[in-house]
């Protein structure tokens, strides 16, 4: 290929061209993204169960069956906020429809639900991986070979979450490939497990799974909370609502979906529909039967045993000879490990991507958002995030049942928060939407989104129902989203002069620098598009060439010309001089035209006293 030379001048150290480059920019496929959301959804499938159980008895699949119907409402909430912003988390939905505060204190919240959901995760795959050991160790007749489930566990997830935090800080292609593959292993397992079970079922029958009622709902003291001695279990109503705030976690993840929009790629709003119905059917149909099957199957008088490690349990009590369901109950264990891994991947992807928009907003420091200097991630958050699972799960000494219980509070109220939010935007700014939320209907000139009204007013309900029934995780909740809420105050007070000072928060750059133009430097194949753009608020030509070229055969190079004062040389410009302030604005305008059509884009400033000759 022939090179282009934009100076003259043949001093080795200078530079010619400055390319940008920003992990914003790297898309994903639905799949990657169902990938990423179900292993934090997905995963629950191994916890929920036994969690659910202790807390109503043997009705919980009922309720768990339930909380996944409603999970398929939850995500329609999602798919409509991001219809409508690019990064569509609750941070920003809620800031548009209520205001910065409440957006501070959502977002508080639902850190609260990833700081726990990485541990929750990594710790339950931590006793399904001892709950085996201690069992070969009882199958060879080998005493030595034994462990104590809780201490081994958080060991395990300590040893789990530093992986994934290796894998975040190199980047989201890096994590979602891992994802994906823990996913097509979970596939096998999921399928040989419902054939197995279905064939143990017809073969030699099973015990039924009672329908939720006053008669057959069991609540634990614990499970009761403030309402335990009052009236309020004994009525039908309010006790259903206890059995499903109870199994609410089941439907965990689904903010993760709104965080990985923006890495979705084209034509995004169509991949994240279809990344929503692949989370929806998958998690409802291996999370819902792995409960049925374990009441189904194991025997009432041994399941107790098992609540800590339900799918290892059933695995036992199939047809079969034993070595056969062992070396099956191995594998299950195995994928295990691998999925609920991937929850606490899911964790530090979502929760980089929630304080990435509070830091866009100028509520955190500027130094959060520094991007790392060989990939290009916001590193200094991940190992923010990944410092609090790590303090978590060494609290929790391995206790799944307290994580999870705590666990839930984070979820509802994020989710509460989220569709009151996109309630009020419906009113807010009323103007066209690309997908609504379904149930709508026209009086007049009024519109009256049903749907949408029946979710949040369910969704408060569970909320307020959690806050009464769970003592510690109601405690604890309010107690970390009031401290994070002070900090993102605080800061928030601290950088308002900045903020005033600079305008609105840019994007972050990773600046590398060429003496020459070529298509290697710039990372593009043959036969490319250059755009030239110069002005952030005339990008029209940019968005027709997004809408209109396929990618994948043919790469675009945005490209913008610093522009010198006639006679000057080009070849003493610093980078910083190259890529100032005007070229981050500029890039940031480009870097949201290219998530918005989730399109990848090149970006590159060349130096020249003349644009035209320069380009």
């Amino acid at each position: 290929q022939e090179k282009i030379s934009v100076q003259s001048d043949q001093r080795a150290a200078t530079v010619k061209v400055v390319v940008a480059t920003t992990v914003m920019l790297s898309f994903i496929s639905f799949w990657r993204a169902a990938a990423i959301v179900l292993s934090d959804l997905a995963s629950s499938a191994y916890y929920v169960g036994g969690i659910a159980e202790t807390a109503v008895g043997k009705s919980a699949p009922w309720f768990i069956l339930a909380i996944m119907l409603f999970s398929y409402a939850v995500r329609a909430i999602y798919i409509e906020s991001c219809s409508m912003f690019v990064r569509g988390g609750v941070y920003k939905v809620v800031h548009e429809a209520l205001g910065g505060t409440l957006a501070k204190f959502s977002v508080s919240a639902l850190m609260f639900d990833y700081v726990l959901t990485g541990p929750i995760s990594a710790v339950s795959a931590g006793l399904y991986l001892g709950g085996l050991v201690n069992e070969i160790g009882q199958y060879e007749h080998i005493a030595s070979l034994k462990v104590y489930p809780p201490y081994f566990a958080a060991g395990f997830a300590v040893i789990v979450t530093l992986y994934f935090w290796r894998k975040n800080i190199i980047g989201m292609h890096e994590s979602s490939e891992k994802a994906l593959r823990i996913m097509q292993i979970t596939t096998v397992m999921v399928v040989i497990l419902i054939v197995w079970c279905l064939v143990t079922v017809f073969r030699n029958g099973y015990q039924p799974v009672p329908f939720p009622t006053l008669k057959t709902m069991h609540f634990s003291g614990e499970s009761l909370g403030w309402l335990k001695g009052t009236i309020a279990p004994s009525i039908t109503a309010i006790a259903i609502m206890i059995g499903l705030g109870h199994s609410l976690l089941a439907m965990s993840g689904e903010e993760s979906l709104a965080q990985v929009n923006r890495e979705i790629a084209h034509p995004k709003l169509k991949n994240l529909e279809r990344a929503g119905f692949v989370i929806f059917v998958y998690s409802m149909v291996f999370t819902s039967l792995v409960s049925f099957f374990a009441v189904m199957l194991i025997p009432d008088s041994v399941r107790p045993q098992y609540l800590d490690n339900l799918i290892g349990g059933l695995s036992m009590y199939l047809i079969g000879p034993l070595p056969l369901r062992l070396l099956f109950h191995g594998f299950v264990v195995l994928v295990g490990t691998l999925i609920l891994s991937g929850a606490v991947n899911t964790a530090i992807i979502g929760s980089n991507g929630v304080l990435n928009r509070v830091a866009e907003d100028g509520v955190l420091p500027e130094w959060f958002r520094h991007p790392h200097h060989t990939f290009g991630t916001t590193s200094r958050l991940i190992n923010t995030i990944v410092g609090m699972q790590l303090l978590t799960i060494a609290i929790s000494r391995g206790d799944v049942v307290m994580l999870g219980e705590a666990y839930a509070f984070g979820v509802v109220w994020s989710f509460a928060m989220k569709a009151l939010s996109v309630l009020m935007l419906r009113y807010k700014q009323p103007g066209h939407r690309d997908w609504k939320v379904p149930l709508n209907f026209q009086i007049g000139k009024v519109e009256i989104p049903l749907g949408l009204m029946m979710i949040t007013v369910a969704l408060f309900a569970l909320a307020v129902i959690n806050v009464l029934t769970k003592k510690t995780a109601t405690i604890a909740g309010v107690s970390f989203t009031i401290a994070f809420f002070i900090v993102f105050e605080l800061s928030d007070l601290a950088n308002r002069k900045r903020k005033a000072a600079h305008g609105p928060e840019t994007e972050k750059f990773r600046l590398d620098t060429h003496a020459e133009v070529t298509k290697e430097s710039v990372h593009v194949r043959p036969g490319n598009l250059l755009v030239a753009v110069r002005n952030p608020n005339r990008m029209q030509h940019l968005e027709r060439i997004l809408r209109k070229t396929d990618t994948r055969k043919m790469d675009i190079v945005v490209v913008s010309v610093r522009t010198l004062k006639a006679g000057a040389g080009e070849g003493g410009l610093e980078p910083d001089q190259m890529f100032a302030d005007a070229e981050t604005q500029v890039f940031s305008k480009v870097v949201n035209l290219a998530e918005k059509a989730g399109k990848h884009v090149e970006l590159m400033v060349v130096a020249g006293t003349d644009p035209y000759d320069a380009v």
